[in-house]
This record gives structure tokens, sequence and C-alpha cells, in this order.
């Protein structure tokens, strides 16, 4: 299957360009607001692996990643509402989706979470969900989903995958892009899952090692950690999984899975969340029908009706704010609903030990989503 590439709002072959209308124009987009109890703070980190050299840009001679961590706050007062991206970045996205909107539009996205904020939980106690978005996404393409479960008492760290991404601002002024989105290699996607789970075990060292990089990493629990990613995110979920132990439960938002399940199987829990077209049971993607017999353990492979590629993100839920219209059946707020009600459910109950009825049964609450498998 053909790698498609999501950036912040366009989908390969799905955006239909309208111009914005006044009103949507004349207020700036927004998040909607996280369900759970707790505050929400962000901050950014910039980590760098001088153990191996960049895999798309060989004369880079480490490995640079930018990193946002959201969790519980103890308080705002007196923080700032963290942005969503960069306006650089927010000038690069939509310049590569050719967005009839202002160049700085989705830097005055209004988010939810507030920078720098006192980290709040006991030592310990706090479970750690790592995201990973699609190819040529920004990391801030998952806040929604990320904001809401910091909300729910989690640790979430999204990642920024560098060269991956049309745009990752650095601290002192870069901003790089994608150059590997240009990859035409037959096994590029089995190079950039493996890419990413490199990326994801040393975040994962990065916060839990004997000198974490993080003010509040005494507040992870080392033994509950998760992964969900959409697109490539997703399918680098399994990747990162076989690698890496530490990760005790994932989920894959949308992808196909590049790189298969070794024959030993994969018995931690696993979440496969699907859009029709292409991840129904027996629909055009085989990769999940091929590794759900290799899935050994708890398992769940949900379909959503009316949901498309970039359902499971941010795209459709800013689009209609700023006037695009993507054409999809559903609407943007309905998705990310869903979206962070099946994301939460899953990593409370492996990660926390809460049963979640949720996941046993169809649901009167959310009938677009059906069982398969």
């Amino acid at each position: 299957m053909h790698l498609a590439r999501t950036t912040a709002l366009a989908l390969a072959g799905l955006l239909t360009l309208t111009a914005p209308t006044p009103a949507a124009a004349a207020a700036a987009p927004r998040l909607p607001a996280p369900t759970g109890s707790h505050a929400v703070g962000v901050t950014s980190l910039h980590l760098k692996d001088a153990s191996r050299r960049d895999p798309w840009v060989p004369s880079a001679k480490s490995r640079e990643l930018m990193v946002s961590l959201w969790y519980p706050a103890a308080g705002t007062r007196g923080k700032q509402r963290a942005a969503y991206v960069t306006p650089k970045e927010s000038e690069l996205l939509i310049k590569d989706a050719e967005l009839p909107v202002a160049p700085d539009t989705l830097s005055k996205v209004r988010t939810n979470a507030f920078t720098d904020a006192v980290p709040a939980g006991r030592k310990r106690g706090l479970p750690l969900v790592v995201l990973s978005p699609g190819l040529g996404s920004p990391r801030g393409s998952l806040t929604s989903l990320a904001e809401d479960l910091a909300s729910k008492g989690n640790v979430v760290v999204g990642i920024d995958h560098t060269y991956e991404s049309v745009a990752t601002a650095f601290p002192d002024g870069r901003v790089t892009t994608c150059v590997a989105c240009g990859n035409k290699a037959p096994d590029f996607g089995q190079q950039v899952v493996r890419s990413r789970a490199a990326d994801i075990s040393f975040v994962l060292d990065q916060l839990t090692g004997a000198k974490p990089k993080w003010r509040g990493a005494e507040l992870i629990d080392r033994s509950r950690i998760g992964m969900a990613g959409q697109s490539v995110g997703g399918a680098s979920s399994i990747a990162a999984m076989v690698r890496d132990k530490r990760i005790r439960a994932g989920a894959n938002l949308d992808s196909t899975t590049f790189a298969p399940i070794p024959e030993r199987g994969l018995a931690r829990p696993f979440l496969f969340v699907g859009s029709p077209t292409m991840h129904s049971p027996g629909g055009k993607d085989g990769s999940w029908g091929r590794d759900w017999k290799q899935l050994t353990g708890w398992k769940r492979w949900l379909v959503v009706t009316g949901a498309e590629h970039a359902s499971f993100t941010d795209v459709p839920l800013l689009a209609e704010q700023i006037g695009i219209d993507l054409g999809f059946a559903m609407t943007g707020a309905r998705s990310v609903e869903i979206t962070r009600a099946y994301v939460a459910a899953f990593f409370a109950h492996h990660l926390a030990g809460k049963p979640q009825p949720l996941l046993d049964k169809p649901s009167a609450r959310y009938p677009e989503v059906t069982f398969g498998g």
C-alpha cells in the first residue's frame, strides 16, 4: 500500500479547497476542552541522541528530536496557554497544504494546556503514553488527544520525528522540513517504522533513565507505559512494542503496519481503530488481518463509520473552523470525541487497571463504532 502523507491540514487526494467563510476567517480555531478532571500543563524538550546519525540526513551526526510533554498540572495561574505550533511551523504547514488562509492561522489555535505549569501527582504515580503522528505531520496534530489523556491523569509525550514532519522548530531557530516525504524506496514504510521505534526507545530512556530530562519525571510510573499513533505513527506502535518491552500496550489509528509482527507473536494488549474504506475486515489494507492472527493477548479491532484517514487527528476539527471543506461524512468534533473516548478507555484499562465496558461491546453512545476481527 502507498504510504500516504498527512500534513496538519491536508490529506493527499481528499482535500477539497474552498474559500474560508468570513465568520470562520474572523474567529481563531480552538480545540475542545479536555474531558478529565485535571488542569493540563505542557512543556517542550530538545533531545539529542549522539549514539546514532540521522537516518534521513546523513550529514547530521546525531539524531535530534523535539518532544512535547502534556501532564496533569497543580495549577495554571499566571501561565500562558501553549501555542499549537510556532508561526514559522504554521507558515510551512499551510504553504505545503496550499490552504487559502493566513500563514499564521495554525499558530493562533487556542489550546487547553498551559506552558510549564507545575506538574501534579505522586511519585511514580502516573502512566506514560507516547504519541507518534503521521508522516508529514507535526506532533501538534494529536494535541486534542494528548490534552484529554493528560487531563485524565497521564503523562503524554508527543514526538516530532525530525525530517518526517513538514515543519519542526528547534530552540536555536532552525526549522527542519520533511526530507523523508520524498523517499521513493520500496521498503520505505519499514525504514520509517524502524527509525521511529529507535526514536521512541531513546525518548523513553531520556524520560525514565537515571538522569531524566524532564523535571516531573519522578511522577512517571516506569512500569505503565503505552503508545498510540496515527497513520505511520500507528504502524510504529507495533514496531516499537516489538523492539521495546517497556511498552505495555499499543494502539494503531488507521495505518498499514509495514513491519509485520514476528512469528513468535505479540502478547501485549493492542487496539486497532480504523476508517471503513481501508480497515474494515477484508478491506483494502490486508495488514491488519495478517497481524490480527499474530496478536496473542488482549485485542480489539474497531471500525468507525464515516471516518477518514485524518479523522483520528485534529485535522477535520480545525479545517471546519477555518472554512475548509474536507468532504468528510463525520464532523471534526465527533471524530475527536470518539478518538478520545476509545483511546482513553484503552489506556485506562491496560495502564491503570480500570474496567472499561466501552471496550467490550458496541455502545449506544457511539453507534458509529463497530467491532471487527
